[in-house]
Formats: structure tokens, C-alpha cells, sequence
């Protein structure tokens, strides 16, 4: 498996943008920037206090609105974790999945697919894509939590 490096990964975020039919502007070049350098997990708040610093005129609305569209074509992907949505950029280079720390966030890949196990799909729905992840605890969070919380 190659592993991607920073340039690979706003390379991909630029070309996928680029596929839908967006200009590639320095704002959107920045935010893909951001999301590979960042490699953790980012509220629609932390991205608009940083895209701020750089572009003060930027809009909270013009932030989220982006967030939320890299998310349809798949460049981001949108987690629901314990403090509320929160955004990282997509591996477009494989299929896998995550097993997510609820405490520090803290990601493992796998990849092994579940959906090779589920049977007795209806044949008329067609498929586009899928998500499936495992939340839970990292043995650093585990061991540092008083043992009445573990399972929880």
C-alpha cells in the first residue's frame, strides 16, 4: 500500500475539484492545504478561524457551504463524533475504513470491507458508495480512564 504524502493529498483534492467544474482559486488550494497538513479531524469552526486569518472577508456560510460540497464529490469526509461534525480529508487512493477513538480521536484504518459479508441486497438498488466505521477506544484513552467508565 503507498502511503500519501502532503502534496499527494492536495493533488487529489485539487483534481477532484477540478473534475466537478470548480476553479481551483488560492482559498480553495488553501483549504486543501489545510486538511492534508492537518491529518486530524476539523469542525466547520476551527476551518473558518483559520481560512479568517488568511482571508479576513471570508464568510463562516462560504466555508461551511465548501465543506459541505467537498463532502458530496467525496474529497472530505464528514464525521459525527462526540463534540459535533467534524470534516479530514478522504484517501482517494484506496478503499478502507476507520476505527475512530471517541475520546482523542485517534485513527486506525482497516482494510477489510464489510460489505463483502452483507447478503440479500434488493438486486434493483444499485450501490455508489458506502461508509462503515468503529467507534470506540484507543488503549492509551482505555488504560487512562477509571476502570468503572471502560464499557460504559
Amino acid at each position: 500500500m503507498q502511503v500519501n504524502t502532503h502534496t499527494d493529498t492536495i493533488d487529489e483534492m485539487l483534481r477532484a475539484m477540478s473534475q466537478k467544474g470548480w476553479r481551483i482559486t488560492e482559498q480553495r488550494r488553501s483549504l486543501a492545504t489545510l486538511f492534508a497538513e492537518s491529518g486530524s479531524y476539523l469542525s466547520p469552526k476551527d476551518v473558518y478561524e483559520h481560512m479568517k486569518m488568511k482571508y479576513p472577508g471570508v464568510s463562516f456560510d462560504t466555508v461551511y457551504r465548501n465543506l459541505r460540497l467537498l463532502s458530496e464529490m467525496g474529497v472530505l469526509e464528514q464525521f459525527h463524533l462526540a463534540d459535533g461534525l467534524k470534516f479530514k480529508a478522504s484517501c482517494l487512493s484506496h478503499h478502507h475504513h476507520h476505527m475512530i477513538c471517541v475520546n482523542c480521536e485517534k485513527t486506525v484504518t482497516f482494510e477489510f470491507c464489510p460489505m463483502k459479508l452483507v447478503k440479500d441486497l434488493p438486486e434493483s438498488f444499485e450501490i455508489q458508495s458506502h461508509r462503515f466505521e468503529i467507534f470506540g477506544y484507543c488503549a492509551d484513552c482505555k488504560s487512562a480512564m477509571p476502570t468503572a467508565q471502560v464499557g460504559e
